[in-house]
């Protein structure tokens, strides 16, 4: 899918500014000739990446949370185009409809059969209202539950991609359902007797998220986020300001180095110099590669063993305190 227009967060300004002067320069040299002006540009270039490197190498919690909503980012239909062949997309949860916030099917990753499936946000207005924001009905969780049914049927393992802001708090979702079909996508995620593979791309927001990643092994990208609530959510709650949002992400501890030493994650992926929309081809395929690694060591456990290591990996969790 084509990616939207270059979008700079506020500490990218003075890259963003950098940039400017480039293409500027680089108009000019089309007229005045290129000897002169070239040397000027390449030396630009190198600063600007100095400057990414610079900059995205000390990340607040807050500027992570900028990051790991950056409409830039990977996809779930990025990361399907870049890592899945021969995928049928599956729709409809058989009770109710389809909901397209969450989209799931069958596939070859690197010639393994598994099924697949993850959170889309869209990339325009047209495909945002059409994936609702990644935030699911519960009809997508059910049909999660239904892909996962269909894994362990047929014996594939199962491969998610974690990105949502949390589950819509609609009135029509509540009405059907919604915190019964993500407990049931959540319960169907620990009793799969099938290897099971989340990765958090972007956001990991509250039951929305943990639905589809209540995994054996749950990987997060390193400017990717996983929380209980928004930043902007808990600062309501806790100072009913809801623009102390960058205090409550520093509180909160839902970055990959914090979540990785409490055990909520288990693998940090890390992006290119700038994040993972600097280069998404890069990060797709980083991203393949772990969870490539991660599937080949589950495929050595028995369907019993892989229950218990789900089990006893978030009983570990509850034993530190975190929820």
């Amino acid at each position: 899918m084509t990616p939207p227009a270059r979008h700079y967060l506020e500490f990218e300004r003075p890259i963003a500014d950098l940039e400017a002067k480039i293409e500027e320069l680089e108009r000019l040299s089309e007229g005045s000739g290129k000897a002169k002006i070239d040397p000027e540009i390449t030396a630009l270039r190198g600063r600007v990446e100095e400057m990414r490197r610079e900059a995205y190498a000390h990340l607040d919690p807050w500027q992570k949370t900028q990051v790991a909503r950056h409409p830039e980012r990977p996809h779930f239909k990025d990361y399907v185009e870049g890592l899945i062949s021969d995928f049928v997309e599956l729709r409809g949860d058989r009770k109710f409809g389809d909901d397209q916030a969450i989209v799931g099917g069958l596939g070859r990753f690197r010639g393994q059969a598994v099924v697949i499936m993850g959170h889309e946000k869209g990339w325009d207005t047209t495909t945002r209202l059409k994936h609702n924001f990644g935030m699911a009905r519960p009809e997508g969780y059910r049909k999660a539950v239904r892909l996962m049914d269909m894994a362990e049927d047929f014996g594939l393992p199962v491969i998610t991609f974690v990105d949502t802001a949390g589950a819509y708090p609609g009135i029509g979702a509540e009405e059907r359902g919604q915190a019964e079909a993500i407990a049931r996508s959540t319960e169907r995620g620990l009793t799969l007797e099938v290897p099971f593979v989340a990765t958090v791309t972007g956001e990991g927001g509250s039951g929305g998220a943990i639905a589809l990643a209540a995994a054996n092994k749950v990987l997060i990208l390193e400017h990717s986020i996983y929380s209980v609530i928004s930043p902007e959510g808990a600062a309501s709650i806790l100072w009913r300001d809801g623009s102390r949002a960058k205090d409550a992400a520093e509180q909160m501890k839902i970055t990959a180095p914090d979540l990785l030493k409490f055990g909520i994650v288990d693998r940090i992926i890390p992006e290119p110099a700038g994040g993972a929309h600097s280069d998404r081809k890069a990060a797709i395929k980083t991203v393949g590669d772990a969870v490539e690694a991660e599937l080949k060591a589950l495929a050595q456990l028995s369907a019993d063993e892989l229950k218990h290591q789900r089990a006893e990996r978030f009983y570990a969790i509850g034993k530190t305190g975190i929820v």
